[in-house]
C-alpha cells in the first residue's frame, strides 16, 4: 500500500501545505489504489480523472496563500456520492433513468468543497436514488464491504465508505435522511457525521426548506471529518437554511479532544430489538468512557412515536420529489422506490399534519433530554454488516420487520431531532467486523460533538487500523 493512502486527511494536507507532495502525486497515488481494490470492492464507479488533473494544475499554478479558501483542502482528492451533481462528470443518482446524465453545474456543496481546495477525483456508489441502506443499482452493481467482501457496506453511503475503509481517497461525502450516512459509517468501521440541517449548504433542489435530508463528511478519524466540515460549511444564498461558518475552525475542536460530564446511553432507544453482540461491543465502549470521568446513565428521551412520524415525512419527501419519476419510469424504479412514492401519494392532510405536530412535540421532549445530559449514546445500526445479496434486513433477535425501512430505525427516529450526530467506530464482533456507537449532540454543537468523538476516538483506538486490504 503506498505510503500517501496510510496517512489521514489532515497529515496530507500539511504535507501539501510544506509543498512536500503536489496534488497531482496525490491523484496518482489514489489511482493506484483504486486500480489495486476497486474490482473487489466496486466502491468508485465513476472516475473524473481529466477533470481532477486539470484542477491540480491549476491549483499547483496558483498555490494558495495561507488564509485563502483553497488553502483549507490545497488540492486534496475526494469522492462525491453519485446523488449529488458534479459538473461535467457522469452522475446517474444510481438509477438507469439517469444512466447517461451529465449535470451542467455541481451542487452548490461540491462547488464550496472546490473552492476550498478540493478536487473531485471520483463519484462514489449508491443505491437507486439513494433509496435504503445496502448499496446496489442497476447501473453499477453491488459495493462490498472491505472487512468482508461478501458483505454489504451498507447504504445509501456505501461507496464513499468502503472507499474510505480500504484508502482509496482520504475524504469523502454522504448525504443522510434516515441514516445513509451513519449505517454505512458503522459498517465499515469510519466516522461520518451527519450535521444540523443548514450546517453544510446544498442544492438548488425543489424542496430547500427539507430540514431531513443533509449533506455531511467521510473520514478515516473525527480529525479528518472536521476538516472537511470546515471545507464544506458556510452560508449560500440559494440554500435558505444555511448556516454561517463558525468563527473558530471545527477542527480546532476536534484537536482538543475532552469529554462532558453527563452522558446517557441506551441499547436500543426504547425503539427495536438490536443484536445482542452489537448491543454488547456499544455498552462496553460507552461504559469505557467513564475512565475519563464522564457519568454515563442508562437513558433515553421518550421516542415512542418517532418510527410513524419519520416513515410519514419519508414518503411524503419521497412523492413531493420522484412521483414524476413514478408516472414516467415506473419500469424502471426498483420496488422499494415505487412502495415510498406510493405511500406519500396516499397521504391526506390529516397525516401531514399530525406528523408534524408529533414531531415538534418530540423535539421539545428532546430539548428538555439535552437539558440534563450533554451526549446521547446508543448503537448507529442494530445489526452487523449482512450478506451484499440481501437488500435489506428482514428479522432481527427473532423478531420480523416489516418494511425495508424498519432495521434503520436507530438513525431513522435521531433523524428527528434535527441535532448533529456522528457515528464512530468503537468496537468489533467477534468476527472482526466493525461497530459503530451513534453519538448526538446539543441542537447545532458540532463542535462539541467533535471535541468529544475525538476523546472517545483516543479510548477506542481503532483509527489507526484504516485502511485495509479488501478481505
Amino acid at each position: 500500500m503506498n505510503d500517501l493512502v496510510r496517512r489521514t486527511a489532515v497529515e496530507v494536507v500539511e504535507l501539501l501545505a510544506r509543498r512536500e507532495i503536489t496534488p497531482l502525486e496525490l491523484i496518482d497515488a489514489a489511482l493506484e489504489r483504486i486500480a489495486e481494490t476497486d474490482g473487489q470492492l466496486n466502491a468508485l464507479p465513476t472516475l473524473a480523472v481529466e477533470r481532477a488533473r486539470a484542477q491540480a494544475a491549476r491549483l499547483a499554478a496558483e498555490a494558495p496563500a495561507p488564509g485563502t479558501p483553497a488553502a483549507l483542502l490545497r488540492g486534496l482528492p475526494i469522492a462525491v456520492k453519485d446523488i449529488t451533481d458534479v459538473a461535467g462528470v457522469r452522475t446517474t443518482y444510481g438509477s438507469p433513468i439517469f444512466a447517461d446524465h451529465v449535470p451542467e453545474r455541481s451542487d452548490i456543496m461540491v462547488e464550496m468543497l472546490e473552492a476550498r481546495g478540493a478536487i473531485v477525483l471520483a463519484k462514489s456508489n449508491i443505491p437507486e436514488l439513494a433509496a435504503g441502506g445496502t448499496t446496489f443499482n442497476e447501473v453499477f452493481g453491488k459495493t462490498r464491504n472491505p472487512w468482508n467482501t461478501r458483505l454489504t457496506p451498507g447504504g445509501s453511503s456505501g461507496g464513499s465508505a468502503a472507499a474510505l475503509a480500504a484508502g482509496q481517497v482520504w475524504l469523502a461525502t454522504g448525504t443522510d435522511l434516515g441514516g445513509s450516512l451513519r449505517i454505512p459509517a458503522s459498517f465499515c468501521g469510519v466516522v461520518g457525521l451527519r450535521p444540523s440541517p443548514g450546517r453544510v449548504a446544498s442544492g438548488p433542489r425543489p424542496l430547500p426548506f427539507d430540514t431531513l435530508t443533509v449533506s455531511g463528511p467521510m473520514g478515516r478519524t473525527v480529525a479528518d471529518v472536521a476538516l472537511m466540515l470546515d471545507a464544506m460549511a458556510g452560508e449560500h444564498p440559494e440554500d435558505p437554511l444555511s448556516l454561517p461558518a463558525p468563527a473558530v475552525p471545527f477542527l480546532e475542536a476536534a484537536r482538543r479532544p475532552a469529554l462532558p460530564a453527563r452522558i446517557a446511553y441506551s441499547d436500543d432507544l426504547g425503539l427495536t430489538p438490536v443484536d445482542r453482540e452489537v448491543a454488547a461491543v456499544c455498552r462496553r465502549a460507552a461504559l469505557s468512557l467513564e475512565r475519563l470521568g464522564a457519568r454515563v446513565e442508562e437513558a433515553h428521551p421518550d421516542l415512542s412515536d418517532a418510527d410513524q412520524i419519520f416513515k410519514v415525512l419519508r414518503a411524503f419527501l419521497f412523492a413531493a420529489q420522484r412521483a414524476p419519476l413514478l408516472e414516467k419510469h415506473r419500469d424502471q424504479l426498483k420496488p422499494e422506490v415505487i412502495w415510498n412514492i406510493e405511500q406519500g401519494l396516499r397521504l391526506t392532510a390529516d397525516d401531514l399534519a399530525r406528523a408534524e405536530a408529533d414531531r415538534g412535540a418530540l423535539f421539545a421532549r428532546a430539548a428538555e433530554f439535552f437539558s440534563r445530559y450533554d451526549l446521547l449514546l446508543c448503537p448507529t445500526v442494530i445489526t452487523p454488516p449482512f450478506d451484499v445479496d440481501q437488500r435489506y434486513l428482514t428479522e432481527i433477535e427473532g423478531v420480523e420487520l416489516k418494511t425495508y425501512v424498519d432495521w434503520l430505525i436507530l438513525t431513522s427516529a435521531t433523524t428527528l431531532l434535527g441535532h448533529p450526530i456522528l457515528s464512530i467506530p468503537c468496537g468489533f464482533t467477534a468476527s472482526g467486523l466493525p461497530v459503530g456507537l451513534q453519538v448526538i449532540g446539543r441542537y447545532h454543537g458540532e463542535a462539541e460533538l467533535l471535541r468529544a468523538a475525538a476523546a472517545m476516538e483516543e479510548v477506542f483506538g481503532i483509527a489507526g487500523q484504516l485502511p485495509i486490504d479488501p478481505r
